[in-house]
């Protein structure tokens, strides 16, 4: 990489962009690498880094990001063990945490699942050792602290150096607790002195208390005495503490060596993890930015949408749209000062730049890259006072060194081309440049302000204009690029709108020769012809959206309401098949009991009769079966009421030739209906009324006599119907709230003191249902969600009074 790309590198500030990068990756060594990130000038190359990119940001959107935590530089450390030195304790818990992060991103990488990808060879390339990982952090509590169970050996030291100091400190506590000793001592305390135990005695009476003198204090009053009987003890002591020294050398020694052998896994591992630390730090990087993959070329130029500089905040930067390489391999940006011109310029190059990197870049779908061996750039004022050069002769020098190394393979941009100098021959001079680096065919864009180059571009094939916006109104650019139009300084509309008197202007405007008036006043033209087909396109677009949108609405409401058309005759079908299915059991079971009655009255019985009765039966069953199956669509129509259907009525289901006796009129006019053991809810309109009133009353009277006949029986009967357990799933709201009822009254009259409704989860509603009716019933005195193990919010625990 020459100097000149490396500091284009800098210009077009790609370091800015690493240095975000580097605060997405966690480990010293994966944020150095992201530092020194340069880009990759092989196609092929910078495909396959993209690929790594893009399989990172997919495993980070399904399962985070892998724990890096722990992944150290250990390389020194684990060189110095293989030569047969000794690590210590924080070398070691640093192996440790490299076995660690190499374990964790291995057990990351088995969640995987669906096709392969790119960065799949790096986790399966790990090697996992738990047993040396396990080892190490047994052994090493931490950096100061060497485990009990680092081995046996040592385990029976420290239980003997427990021992030994016990046996020391009763001995002093028992001369510090001593009245005869009260007086001979300066404190009643136990202190070390030399890691042995001591007791402070007075220099006076020093005879008193036989034994070693380990110190004495600063005034000469305090003798730091060891009785003679500690002395063993102590000495004990000493001994296991230089065993224990010893076997901890021999301890690291052991764990420096099994490190030594399995040195190439854990600096292979190492790297492994660095280079995954990176591409997840690239992948979190394109999340951050809301950055894509763009398409890579190796030849065809650049098209960028809606591309945003990465350094700009993305809430105000203004995206460009800017193609190069295509129908033209020169792009003339011309437009007012601060309008957008250098960022435009920038933001081509950084791109290029990043995705060669393999980073993603801020821009739309479909955005395409080339990929340069070198990207030029000449950007920024050069001034340099130390080396005596103006801003004309720094850019030149530039322009020098950039004219040298072009060829077909690089990337050219030019700020304010030809400034700094006499405008004629910059002009003249910024042409001849443009037209050497096009003919080394080099893609080149360059920002200027001089009209002799929108000319130029005008007129010259493969060489294309472009304009920042500028609103003369606002005096204010938008920061949109216009390609294709060549932009106006408008150094007289903002001079007028700053207040410079309009004879000033008019005088300005006749310093200018006619050609370039001329030339003026088509630009200005071609500016207000653009603005209005933009606005014309713009309406154009609009009402194009809204009538997408619109018919989008009406598709969708299609598609509701033909599946709410399919899923009502679903539930027709199904409702009267069960139906049927009921009642084809419940003949069957009429059928058993007339086959026993024959059997029982073989001679009694009028067989003809019987059978006549069977064929109506099954004529009838026959009849509701065909009902069912038949496509005709048009319902058979319903007589209207003589009366309200009121509860106990016997109604018949509209197709379905079946009795159903009715439990309940809701609020909305639906009935609760049961046939056989089936309930459900339906409109009054889709049943037929069968019983009168009067008939319904006399079959009540008759079933109160009964259950007066029958006495207690009936309430046994009932309390043994009456379940702790209740499942309504299912069901419908109203249809729930029911049974629901029911039950509460079945249970409430058969003693049962706690109750379970089952309910289900669902979406909640038929449990917010079901707690609305509890709070209101009487007979319930509180109830609850069900725990853990009782079906938790599947389930309602309801305490009856």
């Amino acid at each position: 990489m020459s100097d000149l790309f490396e500091k284009s590198i800098k210009t077009l500030e790609l370091p800015a962009v690493l240095e975000l990068l580097s605060r997405h990756a966690v480990s010293d060594e994966s944020k150095a690498r992201c530092l020194r990130l340069r880009p990759v000038t092989d196609a092929a190359a910078v495909e396959h880094l993209l690929d790594e990119t893009d399989a990172a940001k997919t495993r980070l959107g399904l399962h985070g990001s892998p724990s890096f935590a722990g992944v150290k530089d250990v390389s020194q450390a684990l060189n110095r063990a293989d030569h047969g030195g000794v690590l210590n304790t924080r070398e070691l818990l640093d192996v440790a945490g490299v076995l660690t992060a190499a374990r964790r991103v291995s057990d990351y990488d088995a969640e995987r699942q669906g096709e392969a990808t790119a960065i799949d060879r790096l986790f399966s390339a790990l090697h996992v050792n738990r047993y040396l990982e396990d080892r190490i952090r047994s052994a090493i509590l931490d950096e100061e602290t060497i485990a009990d169970t680092a081995s046996p050996e040592l385990a029976d030291i420290r239980r003997k150096m427990r021992a030994a100091a016990t046996k020391g400190r009763q001995i002093l506590q028992r001369i510090i607790s001593s009245p005869s000793y009260a007086k001979v001592l300066q404190e009643a305390l136990i202190t070390q002195r030399d890691g042995r135990f001591v007791v402070p005695v007075k220099a006076e009476c020093k005879g008193s208390l036989p034994g070693l003198v380990h110190d004495i204090s600063s005034s000469g009053a305090t003798l730091f005495v060891e009785p003679m009987g500690v002395v063993q003890a102590n000495n004990e002591l000493k001994e296991l503490q230089a065993r224990e020294e010893k076997e901890i050398d021999r301890v690291l020694r052991m764990l420096s060596g099994e490190c030594a052998a399995q040195r190439e896994n854990i600096l292979y591992d190492y790297d492994l993890l660095v280079q995954l630390d990176t591409i997840f730090a690239r992948a979190q990087l394109s999340y951050a930015m809301d950055a894509g993959r763009p398409l890579v070329r190796k030849r065809g130029g650049i098209d960028l949408r809606r591309a945003r500089h990465p350094l700009l905040d993305p809430a105000k930067a203004v995206p460009v749209t800017v193609a190069l390489g295509g129908a033209y391999d020169t792009l003339v940006i011309t437009g007012p000062n601060t309008g957008g011109k250098t960022v435009t310029l920038k933001t081509l190059g950084l791109l290029c730049l990043m995705a060669q990197c393999g980073l993603h870049i801020p821009a739309g779908d479909q955005s395409a890259v080339q990929v340069f061996d070198r990207v030029l750039a000449d950007v920024g004022d050069e001034q340099s006072i130390e080396q005596s050069l103006s801003t004309f002769s720094a850019h030149m020098a530039n322009t020098v060194e950039i004219l040298k190394q072009a060829d077909d393979r690089s990337l050219i941009l030019f700020d304010e081309l030809g400034a700094g100098t006499d405008p004629v021959e910059g002009a003249a001079l910024a042409i001849a440049i443009i037209q050497d680096v096009r003919g080394k065919g080099a893609l080149t864009a360059a920002t200027t302000h001089y009209a002799e180059l929108k000319t130029f571009a005008m007129t010259t094939a493969g060489v294309e204009n472009a304009s920042c916006e500028f609103d003369v109104q606002t005096l204010r650019p938008t920061y949109r690029l216009l390609i294709g139009i060549p932009g106006k300084s408008n150094a007289f509309a903002i001079s007028r709108r700053l207040g410079l008197d309009e004879s000033v202007i008019e005088n300005a405007k006749a310093q200018m020769d006619n050609e370039s008036v001329r030339f003026e006043d088509v630009l200005t033209q071609l500016e207000e012809k653009r603005q209005r087909l933009e606005k014309a396109q713009n309406e154009a677009d609009r009402l194009w959206r809204q009538r997408e949108e619109d018919a989008r609405k009406a598709r969708t409401f299609r598609e509701q309401m033909e599946k709410a058309r399919d899923n009502a005759r679903s539930k027709g079908e199904a409702d009267a098949r069960r139906i049927v299915q009921q009642a084809q059991r419940q003949a069957d079971a009429v059928f058993a009991e007339l086959d026993e009655l024959r059997k029982q009255q073989q001679r009694q019985a009028d067989y003809q009769t019987l059978n006549e009765r069977k064929s109506d039966v099954k004529r009838r069953l026959n009849e509701a079966e065909s009902d069912l199956h038949r496509h005709d669509d048009t319902p058979e129509p319903i007589p209207a009421p003589s009366r309200p259907i009121a509860v106990g009525d016997t109604v018949e289901l509209a197709g379905v030739h079946t009795g159903a006796a009715v439990l309940a009129v809701n609020g909305d006019g639906t009935l609760l209906l049961q046939a056989g053991k089936m309930k459900m809810t339906v409109k009054a309109a889709q049943v037929r009324l069968l019983e009168t009133a009067e008939e319904v009353e006399q079959k009540k009277k008759q079933s109160d006599a009964a259950r007066q006949r029958s006495g207690p029986s009936v309430q046994i009967n009932t309390a043994a119907r009456a379940s702790a357990e209740l499942d309504i799933r299912g069901l419908e709201t109203l249809e729930a709230e029911s049974v629901v009822e029911n039950y509460l009254d079945a249970a409430s009259r058969s003693k049962l003191g706690t109750v379970t409704i089952i309910h289900g989860k669902g979406t909640g509603a038929l449990r917010a249902a079901v707690h609305q009716l509890l709070k209101k019933n009487r007979q319930v005195k509180s109830f609850r969600l069900g725990r853990y193990g009782e079906g938790e919010a599947g389930v309602t625990v309801v305490e009856l009074k």
